[in-house]
């Protein structure tokens, strides 16, 4: 029978879990967690650890695909030696452009809300490129929840129902995460919900990048959309995190892949298109800043905090930063 230290969670942190269906109170009893509200008692079981969260009922996922040990959203087999030797070799074609300083950004903004802050990583099963400057901070206590078995997650749950009591972090992150839930609305709903009064939110998520994770891969978003996706937060900063030169060589790669379909075909293809186009991204280290970048990067970032203030779709369209201005690149 699992006991609370057993479970790769604090215990301040688990006191704040909460049934995903109903959101009442849990209970650790016969290496499962118990839905306290008698209407509801859904039991989740504990693996290694790792409670799974899951409300079947509203999720593409099912308890029976972590109780198996199955591969979601990702693959949880680690990868042998030749093939991280291969990954090593091969340049990447993707270039993070603000991460670093925008998570230096989040770390001094969270101690200001508590000594001891608490963040919610979704998608936190590997963690996201860049999040050392958080990590670093000893006070800051991450919790990594994923819906996949990973090297960090210590929590199954999907971000359309977070299984956390209203009010729970002072931040929460996104990376990478919201082109993979099938709505981002109401996840983005959840997380408000989550945090703490003035929490901060931290996201990042593509507009012009292909699919990147099979089925498990739904939406994109220009700056503007991304904006009003966050609209109960008031804005501390936002902008480009992946330029155009990315979005031109990722473009280029799977341009070439459409022409094959064998592993061993796309093994060859993928690193041809890295060695001929890698060097695009760096373009993306001037072009940055630059008006038309708002209309043609790769992927774009928002940090906000938790407000009472709706932003109108009449203040959103007054942001629009590109070069476009409505017309059409036909004219």
């Amino acid at each position: 029978m699992p006991t609370t230290s057993q479970i790769k969670l604090t215990e301040t942190t688990q006191k704040m879990l909460r049934c995903p269906v109903c959101k009442s109170e849990l209970v650790l009893a016969n290496e499962k967690l118990k839905c306290t509200n008698y209407e509801c008692q859904t039991v989740f079981p504990v693996i290694d650890g790792v409670p799974v969260l899951i409300n079947e009922s509203a999720s593409i996922f099912n308890l029976k695909d972590f109780l198996n040990y199955e591969s979601t959203t990702f693959n949880i087999k680690p990868k042998t030696k030749i093939q991280r030797l291969l990954m090593n070799l091969v340049p990447a074609i993707s270039a993070n452009l603000r991460t670093k300083e925008n998570y230096e950004m989040l770390a001094l903004q969270v101690q200001k809300l508590s000594p001891t802050p608490k963040v919610l990583v979704l998608g936190g099963g590997i963690l996201g490129q860049g999040m050392e400057p958080l990590l670093s901070v000893p006070s800051i206590e991450i919790v990594g929840s994923d819906v996949s078995f990973g090297p960090t997650a210590q929590l199954i749950c999907d971000a359309h129902d977070i299984p956390f009591a209203d009010a729970s972090f002072d931040a929460v992150i996104a990376q990478a995460v919201l082109e993979h839930v099938v709505d981002p609305q109401r996840c983005v709903e959840e997380i408000y919900r989550v945090l703490k009064d003035n929490g901060v939110v931290y996201a990042e998520t593509p507009f012009m990048q292909q699919v990147h994770m099979g089925r498990y891969d739904f939406t994109r978003f220009t700056y503007l959309g991304h904006r009003r996706l966050f609209r109960k937060f008031e804005e501390v900063s936002s902008g480009v995190v992946c330029g155009p030169g990315m979005a031109l060589a990722w473009a280029y790669q799977y341009f070439l892949l459409s022409f094959v379909k064998s592993t061993a075909a796309q093994a060859l293809v993928t690193a041809f298109a890295r060695f001929t186009s890698f060097w695009w991204k760096y373009f993306d280290y001037f072009l940055v800043d630059k008006p038309g970048t708002f209309d043609a990067a790769s992927g774009y970032y928002f940090m906000g905090k938790k407000s009472d203030r709706v932003l109108s779709d009449r203040e959103l369209i007054q942001l629009y930063k590109g070069i476009r201005g409505g017309v059409s690149p036909d004219y």
